[in-house]
């Protein structure tokens, strides 16, 4: 009878240590003073400055990047879907008010590829820095059987801290605030299942020509915003009465998460400058414009509610990056569009 080994087995614990050489460099670029340890143990240390907060509260948020990892595995493109894994999170917790903090990142695949994991987290560092948060920690799985040796899959978790007298909840919206729409970088990370099936039925490929400069597959891995800074900056100086991230189901679903049942939103998208690859995307796909604005953004990666006195102001601090899509209505949580 042959003696098995682990790596008999389909698992390789000497990748998993070169991985982790590969990555300590990454992740140490993602730390300041509020980290206490190094990766390696067993769990990540994290002491938050709680200076100026009364009564904190901890927010959470966990998510992945969807069917886009596809996209990444066959563009053999690994380094910008980290950045897409660490948005989904955070904005979410931007929703709130919150600050992010830490993230840590779970990588599963079929066969360890050292390099290939390393531009994962490279990608999952860099998202970490633009929402000045620390990876603190993380996973890395060798999963033969479930993946194949090719595939891989990515997730994340975040975890944010806000004064509890200062969390956006929507309570004091009210009928005749305006809602801003903050741009979306593109389709962010929902709908790709849509988008994969579109290409399908047109016979389009990733590496066809999306303009000039970039190919079709570029195009579509342009990572999600994410939209800490211009957040931040708001609730500095404006009241922010509520904030909703657009994901999967676009406006319709996302923005009645904020809403009082006696409160709708209509919007005017009239004026809004569609990114050209939703245009083509419909093409491709022969989609209804009602459908398109069921499954992704169009546009608008994220919607914030002020009151009319500050919207001026709102528009200043945003600086070019949004522009007023619609306002507060009585209703039903119900949105109506207008184009």
């Amino acid at each position: 009878m042959a003696k098995l080994t682990y790596k008999d087995a389909g698992v390789d614990k000497n990748k998993g240590y070169e991985e982790v050489e590969l990555i300590k460099k990454i992740v140490k670029s993602t730390h300041g003073k509020e980290v206490l340890a190094d990766i390696g143990g067993f769990a990540g240390d994290f002491a938050p400055n709680l200076s100026g907060i009364s009564n904190p509260v901890l927010l959470s948020g966990t998510d992945g990047v969807g069917t886009k990892i596809k996209l990444a595995m066959e563009m053999d493109k690994h380094d910008t879907v980290g950045i897409d894994c660490v948005a989904m999170c955070v904005n979410d917790i931007l929703c709130q008010g919150g600050k992010p903090l830490f993230f840590l990142d779970y990588i599963a695949t079929g066969k360890l590829d050292p390099q290939k994991m390393a531009e994962l987290v490279k990608g999952v560092a860099d998202g970490c820095k633009i929402a000045s948060a620390a990876l603190i920690g993380g996973e890395t799985a060798e999963m033969p059987g479930i993946y194949k040796e090719d595939d891989y899959d990515l997730a994340g978790f975040a975890v944010g801290l806000v004064d509890k007298d200062k969390i956006i909840d929507g309570k004091d919206l009210k009928e005749g605030d305006i809602a801003i729409g903050l741009y979306s970088s593109g389709v962010h990370s929902n709908g790709f299942s849509l988008v994969r099936a579109s290409m399908d039925q047109a016979g389009v490929s990733l590496t066809d020509k999306f303009d000039e400069n970039i190919t079709i597959g570029e195009k579509l891995l342009t990572p999600t915003k994410i939209y800490a800074k211009e957040i931040e900056d708001l609730i500095k100086n404006i009241e922010v009465k509520a904030i909703s991230h657009i994901t999967g189901g676009g406006l319709y679903e996302n923005v009645p998460r904020v809403l009082k049942d006696d409160l709708s939103v209509e919007f005017n998208l009239s004026n809004l400058k569609l990114d050209p690859i939703f245009e083509n995307i419909q093409k491709w796909g022969n989609i209804d414009t009602d459908e398109m604005y069921n499954t992704f953004n169009m546009g608008v990666g994220m919607v914030i509610f002020v009151d009319p006195k500050d919207c001026e102001k709102a528009l200043e601090i945003l600086e070019g990056k949004a522009e007023v899509v619609g306002q507060v209505t009585k209703g039903n949580k119900s949105i109506k569009i207008n184009l």
